[in-house]
């Protein structure tokens, strides 16, 4: 019984991305926080959801406030939007008529008071908004690391790309964290399944190892190791974890 009521909750959880929102109050260009948002955090915010939208607004408070978000366009090709970690745009929240260019030197995105994206010129100095993903630096079993994070309106860390994987990978490589931290992965029935009910097209087990992370026994609890690869771990290990 216990399987089935977890299954249930796994196909109506809400997908999100991994890290917290922090709204930066300093004013600086474009690049400038850019910078200071990899120095002191993880990276400029991405946001690829209506639910990673509403969680970046309420960074800054009850009031939407007007900031740097990491959307900027590809060098390469201007009519490309990208995050500052590198992956390409999938969700748009523009404002009405944006992006529209203006004068010939809007490469980056502010969002508005309404939440509403604009895209802006880099030169100007603004507030900021900042991503940071860190570890958990309590240690539990996988169950209960779930419900630590679910506690707080999180879940445990689904991960969909390689981008994904190296912000998350950027808040773990410290000594005191776990060689392996706890993610939304588990083996039920016959397969893996993220928690976040989404597809399991990106993979990244350990190659040319032993591959007994496709039909485990014991092992059937998803762990993310400093190296960059997934494990099948004991579910009843104590390790850090992250939540999104």
């Amino acid at each position: 019984m216990k399987k089935i009521i977890f299954f249930i909750v796994f196909c109506t959880a809400v997908e999100e991305g991994s890290g917290e929102h922090i709204f930066v109050s300093l004013e600086k260009t474009w690049y400038e926080a850019q910078a200071y948002c990899r120095e002191k955090y993880t990276d400029l915010s991405f946001i690829t959801s209506q639910s990673e939208q509403n969680r970046l607004q309420a960074a800054s408070g009850q009031n939407i406030t007007t900031g740097w978000i990491g959307l900027h366009k590809e060098s390469i090709n201007s009519s490309v939007w990208k995050w500052s970690g590198g992956e390409h745009i999938t969700y748009q929240n523009w404002g009405y008529w944006q992006p529209d260019n203006y004068n010939g030197r809007e490469s980056v995105v502010q969002i508005w008071y309404g939440g509403k994206w604009n895209d802006f010129e880099p030169s100007f100095e603004l507030p900021f908004y900042c991503i940071s993903v860190t570890a958990v630096q309590v240690r539990r079993t996988w169950e209960e690391a779930l419900e630590h994070c679910r506690e707080t309106d999180t879940d445990l860390a689904s991960l969909h790309s390689e981008w994904e994987m190296h912000q998350v990978l950027s808040g773990i490589q410290h000594d005191h964290i776990t060689e392996g931290v706890w993610i939304g992965l588990r083996f039920l029935g016959d397969r893996w399944l993220w928690l976040d009910g989404g597809s399991m097209l990106y993979e990244a087990w350990p190659e040319g190892e032993h591959q007994d992370y496709q039909c485990p026994i014991q092992k059937r609890c998803g762990a993310l190791t400093k190296g960059g690869r997934w494990g099948n771990w004991d579910c009843e290990e104590k390790l850090n974890f992250i939540c999104n």
